[in-house]
């Protein structure tokens, strides 16, 4: 996994940003919290986050390790892929996205394009519990997620690569990796092979 990239910014809109280093340009999808921190600099550093699908290897970028914490725990949601959880952080600095949560703030949340009732209730109640413990300075539940995240992107990736389809792979590895969290990549894919 890529945690960070540090270089030379030679394009930036408020949708992406390139960062040139060692000659290779990487392009980073980027909220507006994070266009809005990059834009009178000419190099930075950005922390990373790496979506691959059978179709597309995507990176993101957030100026915050917080705000890729953050984004995390959002595509951790069911019904909330990456691109929804970047106009969610389009719309809120981490810190407002952690109090809408906190607070229940149903409507905050659903005034993002996009989020009905029913999404933001569920980014509510899946996320409280986590948002209140890393607000009183336990970063545990997000490094778990992280941990989790990385460890289901694997497994789906190798799924796919043997040949089975991408939602089938998601779907079983979501509902074993929310059972036994612990699990390492290897027997993830083990068991997902007899599941599906």
């Amino acid at each position: 996994m890529i945690d960070y990239i540090k270089g030379e910014i030679t394009n930036l809109t408020p949708t992406y940003c390139v960062l040139e280093t060692c000659g290779v340009g990487y392009m980073l999808n980027i909220s507006l919290v994070t266009f809005s921190e990059l834009q009178n600099l000419s190099s930075a550093r950005l922390f990373v986050y790496e979506n691959i699908r059978e179709d597309a290897h995507t990176l993101y970028g957030f100026f915050e390790e917080e705000e890729r914490n953050i984004f995390l725990l959002l595509i951790s949601v069911s019904g909330i892929g990456a691109n929804t959880a970047r106009m969610i952080q389009s719309s809120f600095s981490p810190a407002e996205l952690k109090e809408a949560i906190s607070t229940g703030n149903v409507n905050a949340i659903k005034s993002v394009k996009g989020i009905g009732l029913k999404s933001a209730q569920r980014i509510i109640v899946d996320l409280k519990d986590k948002v209140n413990k890393s607000n009183e300075g336990g970063d545990l539940p997000l490094i778990e997620v992280a941990a989790n995240n990385e460890k289901i992107h694997e497994a789906v990736a190798a799924l796919v690569m043997l040949g089975f389809q991408q939602q089938a792979s998601q779907k079983t590895v979501d509902k074993i990796v929310k059972e036994e969290p612990q699990l390492e990549v290897a027997k993830i894919i083990k068991k997902a092979l007899s599941m599906i």
